[in-house]
Formats: structure tokens, sequence, C-alpha cells
């Protein structure tokens, strides 16, 4: 065996140990991967302290995440309904401030016990300010907005329907943590109430929910007379010192529907 075979086999050798170095090195890393995204997300639920039977879903653009429990999505703990996240169908509020005896139902004594309480407390102190506050449609179950919602489209046109009318199931009214005040009248801010309402209703929980000129992230036109619960804490923030902000803005999620 001459020197140049020599030099030619340890370098063939040489070769091999390399390439199979780089095989097992690649194989080990690949394997490594999903372990580890395995690891992050286990402890990512586990910092949500997710309840039983509780999923997360996704993570919004602002950071928050997006769980699933009963066919609810919340976000960063709050139940949300919109054009994204709808409600089952039979979805009721779970401690209403009456009995619900029917799956045909609507009005403001249906509405979450705790949302009844803290509208109860605003009204008084509104009252004591010469001030009127009615509820004018608080809980509507889920036929009820089948019916309202076609009746809009029959008038309007299922466009302009789907810019202040949400469809059965994407209704925030099924939810029983809001309401509209005092009708539905495009004025309602130039009123003593609505003007009071704009700048106090935080202080009991209460949001403005569908802001002036974020049509773009709620999908919903401006609605003066429309509040919903989200407790003192989060309403604060949003309301920004008399500035709104919407859930979608806020925690970063959309509005549409898929079709």
């Amino acid at each position: 065996m001459n020197k140049n075979f020599k030099k030619i086999l340890v370098f063939i050798l040489i070769v091999i140990v390399i390439f199979i170095s780089y095989i097992l090195v690649t194989s080990n890393s690949k394997t490594e991967k999903p372990s580890l995204k395995k690891h992050v997300k286990t402890e990512e639920k586990k910092k949500l302290k997710l309840r039983e039977g509780e999923e997360l879903i996704e993570t919004t653009s602002k950071g928050y995440s997006v769980t699933k429990l009963k066919d609810i999505y919340y976000v960063d703990g709050v139940l949300i309904v919109n054009k994204t996240y709808p409600l089952p169908e039979n979805y009721q509020p779970i401690n209403p401030y009456k009995e619900i005896t029917s799956d045909y139902l609507y009005g403001g004594d249906y509405i979450e016990e705790k949302v009844m309480n803290q509208f109860l407390k605003m009204q008084s102190d509104a009252s004591k300010k010469s001030l009127s506050l009615k509820i004018s449609s608080g809980y509507r179950s889920y036929k009820v907005q089948v019916d309202l919602y076609n009746n809009y489209v029959a008038k309007d046109g299922k466009d302009a329907a789907d810019t202040y009318s949400a469809r059965p199931g994407f209704s925030e009214h099924q939810s029983g943590l809001s309401f509209d005040l005092n009708g539905t009248n495009e004025n309602f801010i130039d009123t003593k109430e609505g003007k009071w309402l704009n700048d106090n209703c935080y202080k009991y929980g209460f949001i403005l929910r569908f802001p002036s000129g974020s049509e773009d992230k709620t999908g919903y036109m401006y609605e003066a007379w429309h509040f919903r619960y989200v407790g003192t804490k989060l309403a604060k923030k949003l309301y920004n010192n008399g500035s709104w902000i919407s859930l979608e803005e806020y925690f970063g999620i959309n509005s549409k529907y898929n079709d």
C-alpha cells in the first residue's frame, strides 16, 4: 500500500467522522426544540392559572392571553364578545339579577347580579344630581337577537345592519354584562345624563363599549348609550382621562366576522 493511498484513506475516514458528527448534532437539536416549546407553553399555562377545562388559544398583539372555557372566550381573564369571539347559542348569564325562565327573553332585570348592583349604585348617585338613568335594553337571548338582527337586515340590508347590530351569538347583550341606557338616541352624549355617564361610569366598573373614532377596531358605530361592565380597575384604564379606549385596542384583538 503506497503512501498516497494511505493519505486518501485517512482523508475519507476524517470526512466520514465529520459527517456522522454533523448528523448527530442536527438530530439532537431537532429533538430538543419541541421539548423546549412544550416547556415554555407549560410554564405559560402555569402563570395563567387556567381553570379546569380552560385552554390557551393564542396571544394577542399586545401580549395578552386568549383562553377558551366551555366555548366562551376570555382575554386576560375578561369575557370577550365581539365579531371575532362569539358566545354559544345556549349561553345565559351565570348569576342573573332575576331568574331566566325562557330561552326567548330580554330586559334589564336579567343581566348579571353584580352588574345590576353596580348599576343601581350608579343610578342612585346620578339621581342625587337630578339625572335619570334607565336600562332600556339589557340581557337579550340568542333567539331574541335572531329576530332583532333579521329585522334590521330586512330594513337596511346586511352591510348596514352589521355596523350597528350584532349577529346572533355575537351580541354582548347575551352575556348579561352590558346594557343600553335611556334608549338609543344619537344625541344622548349631548344630554346631561350622557355627559355625566361618559365621565363617571368607570367609577362603577363600566366602560363606554363603542367609543367614537374606534369604529374600525370595534366593528360598530359609536354608541354613547351602550355600556359594559369590566370592573373598576380595567374601566379606569379604558376611561383614559376621557379619551376612551376600546377593549379591542387595549387588548390588541380583532372584531371581524369570518365572512
